[in-house]
């Protein structure tokens, strides 16, 4: 298994030389030169493993046993779960009308980039010990991302992590994760600006080859492959859970996935599973900043001016750098085009797709999109209809269940990112929104809600 760049400058690296990168030197993004094909013969033998066996199966795929043996994928992966508050890392809520959430929460951080992030510290991890080596982290983070690498990083020898998040934009909660953790091989900075405004200078860096050498800079972003890797067994997992496949079934059936979309590497993930051949239906939903939306309906691939502050501030992203992996996909691997489309989206900030590649895009991906009253609503219908509580991230791809019906004959999964946290900057805005909406506090809730709940 090789590795190259998406525009075409780089290829022939191995798993290692891609996990110690961040972009290319061509300011690319790394992906295997071929994607494998799951038969339904494999697919059939994965069904009973538990996720952390699937992470295995799946991994091994893409890392060759030269540079890790089985046998200690097996542990590195294992030791990387271990920390989860669920034995089984991963569970599945099947609420009510069909909904059924994927629950990817349950790691110290409570996101679910703690599903890729600690798995992708134990491989660097791993090599840096071999070959007694240190490297040094760059991670710029919209919330979730700088908190979930510190906690997975903290304390190793081996490597310095840098984080920088957008000061005034992330939750108390979130920062909290970054600026409590007194390791010495942790720095955490505040930035002015979205996001989107820091990964432009974080590019720039990553392109500099002598600086990228002398300090062994990496990315631990979804830039960086792993991340995306792993984040194949999410839907995979998903795929063998819910699809209803059986093993007399001539056909895989189909299994629509919703997804919250920001940078967009989870619904890169899910379009490389497709492309390995099991029948996704994908949907990429986001809140107001709305540019994947326009890019599959429109073919409006740019920048609106500004970031939009919602409640679902995680995928408040404008530029969503995983989009360049999809297209690549998308154009046959054609890097000079994927080259000529981002340098252009980089410089000025638009790129308007043709029409046959816009068509080409909605074929394999629908979009939404949500306002923050849309995300208030869905919690509050998501409550009084399972007492289920969603966070607002999840909301924004639940709604999409609740006001697009979808096939009696196809199952649906939606991505759940977090438990409930307050996504504001004050509390008792927070509390006041969602009192406006409707919600009712615990103690005015009926005594048998209370212990159908406790069931549950």
């Amino acid at each position: 298994m090789q590795y190259c760049s998406t525009r075409g400058g780089v290829r022939g690296l191995d798993f290692q030389d891609v996990l110690f990168s961040g972009y290319a030197s061509d300011g690319g993004m790394f992906m295997p030169e071929s994607v494998p094909v799951l038969s339904p013969d494999t697919l059939w033998g994965w069904r009973g493993l538990t996720y952390t066996q699937l992470v295995v199966e799946v991994a091994s795929l893409f890392i060759p046993t030269q540079l890790i043996p089985r046998e200690d994928l097996q542990v590195l992966v294992r030791e990387a779960l271990s920390g989860f508050s669920v034995p089984e890392v991963v569970r599945t809520a099947r609420l009510k009308n069909g909904l059924s959430v994927l629950e990817l929460f349950h790691g110290e951080t409570l996101a679910f980039k703690d599903l890729a992030m600690t798995c992708t510290v134990r491989f660097l991890d791993y090599f840096l010990r071999k070959q007694n080596r240190r490297a040094t982290v760059l991670v710029g983070t919209s919330g979730d991302t700088g908190g979930s690498a510190i906690h997975s990083a903290k304390g190793l020898s081996g490597l310095e992590v840098v984080v920088v998040y957008p000061r005034g934009r992330i939750t108390p909660v979130q920062e909290k994760h970054m600026i409590t953790c007194l390791e010495d091989n942790v720095h955490v900075f505040a930035a002015d600006g979205s996001s989107d405004d820091i990964d432009q200078p974080l590019r720039r860096l990553f392109a500099d080859s002598q600086l990228v050498r002398s300090h062994n800079l990496m990315s631990l972003n979804s830039v960086n492959w792993s991340r995306v890797m792993i984040q194949l067994a999410h839907f995979i997992y998903a795929y063998l859970e819910l699809s209803g496949m059986e093993q007399a079934d001539k056909d895989l059936p189909e299994l629509e996935v919703v997804v919250p979309t920001g940078g967009a590497g989870n619904i890169a993930a899910g379009y490389i599973v497709k492309q390995m051949g099991l029948p996704l239906k994908l949907v990429a939903m986001v809140n107001s900043n709305d540019i994947v939306h326009r890019t599959v309906t429109t073919g409006d691939f740019s920048m609106a001016d500004n970031v939009t502050q919602t409640l679902a501030p995680a995928i408040d992203i404008q530029d969503p750098y995983n989009m360049e992996r999809v297209f690549w996909l998308l154009l046959g691997r054609d890097g000079a085009a994927v080259k000529n489309m981002m340098e252009e989206f980089q410089q000025s900030h638009r790129h308007s797709l043709p029409e046959n590649h816009r068509e080409l895009l909605s074929q394999v991906l629908s979009t939404g999109t949500v306002s923050d009253d849309g995300i208030l609503e869905t919690m509050r219908r998501c409550w009084e209809e399972n007492q289920y509580v969603l966070c607002p991230h999840t909301a924004v791809a639940v709604w999409h269940h609740y006001h697009c019906p979808h096939s009696a004959k196809i199952n649906r999964s939606v991505m759940l990112c977090s438990p409930i946290q307050p996504h504001t900057k004050d509390i008792s805005d927070f509390t006041a929104r969602c009192e406006a909406a409707g919600f009712q506090r615990s103690s005015s809730l009926k005594e048998d809600t209370r212990e159908d709940n406790r069931k549950t």
